[in-house]
């Protein structure tokens, strides 16, 4: 592809992955131009974006004859027929996570993409996050010495069940698909894959039809990572933490991103990604010491796959990796209801 010549983007989906995440993440990337949107609220979309197409039909956006990058912001049922509509039809490919309902699909879509020559990547953004980036620096700098424990957590306060798709039963709803895959893809960054996963699902609210409560426990060998998500959190734990055999590492509070990206504020703006919460380091017995936080960016998703789409980098989020994230998810779901460890089918 022509360096010169802007990579166009269409995005199925404007609900809230859509609109909050990647039309403006894609809009902060030069070289990206989004040209084409699926939805059934036209007036909606041309309210943020008063320049693009909107069509109703999705599977005609994924096939659209004048994009080069379809992106599945979609339901998850979706998301394995549209892929693979954009996949046949020569288009390169983002889904959001988690990237199909089942590994099987999922397996079925690494080997189109494969075999016509084109990318497919998950949009696991959340690697970009500041509290992911400074946990995996200092762990990286040998702060804690050998890390043998990783907690982390994604705890909300959301009493109410609202009426939309993610609270409803289907193929790959509740919590643990829902934010699941951001806790196991973070982890796999730092150790990769889990020899067996021990998990522990719940639903807690009144008027739940699916979990809205995630407990599982990654094993690595001796090492260990506890994972926890939930919606009854008022006062939630902390996002990280991490202990070693030298020291301790606490990051308390989340990543902004979310929060900015709702209130309006762009990856162009002068506090994007800014994380004044620091991360919390004990070296054995001493006192605790701040550390800076480094500053997050989920746009250098997109940056980093527009050089993949030109040739000139690798794929951020590999088909492989999404596969490994997708076997545990199965082997969290599995050992949920069987009540015991599971390891997890990788894919040979």
């Amino acid at each position: 592809m022509a360096p010169d010549r802007p990579v166009r983007v269409a995005l199925v989906g404007y609900g809230f992955a859509g609109r909050t995440f990647h039309a403006p993440l894609i809009a902060a990337v030069e070289g990206l131009a989004l040209e084409v949107v699926a939805s059934s609220d036209p007036s909606r979309v041309h309210a943020d974006l008063p320049s693009v197409e909107v069509m109703g039909d999705p599977f005609a956006v994924a096939s659209h004859p004048d994009v080069d990058l379809v992106v599945v912001a979609s339901p998850n049922p979706s998301h394995a027929p549209l892929a693979r509509a954009a996949l046949e039809a020569g288009k390169h490919v983002v889904v959001d996570k988690p990237l199909t309902p089942t590994l099987e699909e999922a397996r079925r879509l690494a080997s189109l993409a494969t075999a016509n020559e084109r990318i497919l990547s998950v949009f696991q953004n959340r690697r970009w996050d500041s509290d992911f980036l400074g946990i995996a620096q200092a762990i990286d700098e040998g702060r804690v010495g050998e890390a043998m424990h990783i907690e982390s957590r994604i705890e909300r306060f959301r009493p109410r069940v609202r009426d939309r798709w993610r609270e409803k039963p289907g193929a790959a709803s509740g919590l643990w698909w829902d934010l699941g895959p951001h806790l196991v893809d973070q982890v796999m960054q730092v150790w990769g894959r889990p020899d067996h996963v021990h998990a522990d699902l719940a639903t807690q609210r009144t008027g739940a039809g699916i979990d809205d409560w995630a407990h599982a426990v990654l094993a690595f060998g001796e090492r260990r990572a506890v994972l926890q998500a939930g919606m009854l959190a008022a006062s939630a734990g902390a996002r990280f933490v991490v202990h070693g055999s030298r020291g301790s590492l606490v990051k308390r509070r989340a990543d902004p991103q979310e929060a900015q990206l709702i209130a309006g504020i762009r990856p162009t703006d002068g506090e994007w990604g800014v994380d004044p919460d620091p991360l919390w380091w004990r070296d054995g017995d001493a006192p605790m010491q701040a550390l800076a936080t480094p500053r997050g960016d989920q746009a250098r998703y997109y940056r980093v796959l527009l050089d993949a789409i030109r040739g000139e980098g690798a794929n951020p989020v590999t088909p492989r990796q999404a596969l490994d994230v997708m076997a545990v998810l199965e082997a969290g779901a599995r050992s949920a209801v069987e009540g015991r460890a599971v390891h997890p089918d990788y894919t040979a």
